[in-house]
């Protein structure tokens, strides 16, 4: 009981030394981001370290190391990049939201971005992405995860791969606009993760998507 106790002290006060270094005024952006998640990352290897046997410092910095990998930074540049986005798409269907790890989701719809059956990219979706990758391209700290879904229409066999392309496709534009390649990673999640009832026809729209996630790594 007493080492339990020693490591949640342990735990509770590297997450506390975290928040206060995030919140010091000489610090930038991307300090106090990579600050707070190397001190939640540490406090979690603590607990991690305690409850398998091992030694608390140890397991603290372990965690540490993670947390300030896994950490992302919600910079002024990403506030106005949601802004800006919010307001080119406006009333087009597609969503821009900050997810709760600080990264910017342009969640782009069936009706904007791609066919029935089809990668490629339909002409609405272009006004979605130039300003995009306008914000992007001179970025060096900007990284970008693409990820095509589709509906459950059709077997699995057709819509992994189809779900692959449509994320390949997006890459492949913005590449032409001037990101690189290198800052980007594709998946396609083919029919696994719906938002809607696929048996309606509204439902099945909605999970026919490509969803962009732009992150700013805190180290």
């Amino acid at each position: 009981m007493k080492q339990r106790s020693a490591i949640r002290a342990t735990a509770l006060s590297l997450t506390a030394a975290a928040v206060m270094l995030a919140g010091c005024s000489n610090m930038s952006e991307r300090e106090k981001g990579t600050a707070a998640g190397a001190g939640i990352g540490a406090a979690a290897g603590a607990v991690l370290s305690s409850m398998t046997g091992g030694k608390a410092g140890t397991g603290a910095v372990v965690g540490g190391a993670i947390g300030a990998v896994a950490g992302n930074v919600w910079s002024k540049r990403q506030e106005e990049r949601r802004v800006a986005m919010e307001q080119a798409t406006k009333g087009t269907g597609v969503d821009v939201s900050r997810t709760a790890d600080n990264q910017l989701k342009v969640n782009i719809p069936s009706d904007v971005s791609f066919d029935t059956g089809s990668a490629t990219i339909k002409p609405q979706m272009r006004a979605v992405l130039d300003p995009f990758a306008a914000s992007v391209k001179d970025d060096p700290n900007a990284r970008l995860s693409i990820v095509g879904h589709t509906d459950s229409t059709g077997s699995e066999a057709v819509n992994n791969p189809l779900s692959v392309e449509r994320a390949q496709s997006v890459r492949d534009y913005l590449a032409a606009k001037g990101v690189s390649p290198t800052k980007v990673q594709t998946a396609g999640h083919g029919e696994r993760e719906p938002v809607a009832d696929n048996s309606t026809s509204d439902g099945r729209a909605r999970n026919r998507r490509v969803e962009i996630f732009l992150r700013e790594p805190g180290a």
